[in-house]
């Protein structure tokens, strides 16, 4: 039997998700797969082994409410990147773009370690560019006339 390579492992990867079918994971994830999920921040959930790994995804996949959309796909050896858009009702703000950064060793899933852009302010700098705290009242060592980047300003 041969070894399937990284970019076949990943399609087979995104079709579990893409089609709500949890068997396209089935031996796709190896024995000591470490899967790090874009929630809870800041680290997000940590899940370990081939059985926990797989029933994670397989919930997930199955979620007929939600919808997963791979925007990119990068292959470079045994890494992967997979750009997606993850829909999780059907109202405007309901959805999250990601990217989830794959190892794949041996024709199996070993590490994948997920991201997300975020709701909300997200502080870029805690102090002044001297290393001092910002004042009383600042809004991130913003001035007055500043206003801090979040999710509705930067158009994310």
């Amino acid at each position: 039997m041969s070894v399937r390579g990284t970019a076949e492992v990943i399609d087979l990867f995104n079709r579990a998700f893409t089609r709500h079918e949890g068997g396209f994971l089935t031996d796709l994830i190896a024995d000591d797969c470490v899967m790090e999920s874009i929630s809870p921040a800041p680290a997000g959930e940590r899940v370990v082994g081939r059985e926990a790994c797989t029933a994670w995804w397989t919930a997930l996949a199955e979620d007929r409410a939600a919808r997963f959309t791979p925007r990119e796909v990068i292959v470079a050896g045994d890494r992967a990147t997979i750009l997606w858009t993850y829909r999780f009702g059907e109202g405007a703000d309901e959805w999250v773009h990601g990217v989830n950064v794959m190892r794949v060793t041996d024709g199996r899933i070993v590490e994948a370690l997920g991201f997300s852009k975020t709701a909300g302010e997200v502080p870029l700098t805690t102090g002044t560019a001297d290393g001092a705290s910002p004042g009383a009242g600042s809004t991130h060592g913003a001035t007055a006339d500043e206003a801090p980047l979040t999710a509705e300003t930067t158009g994310a």
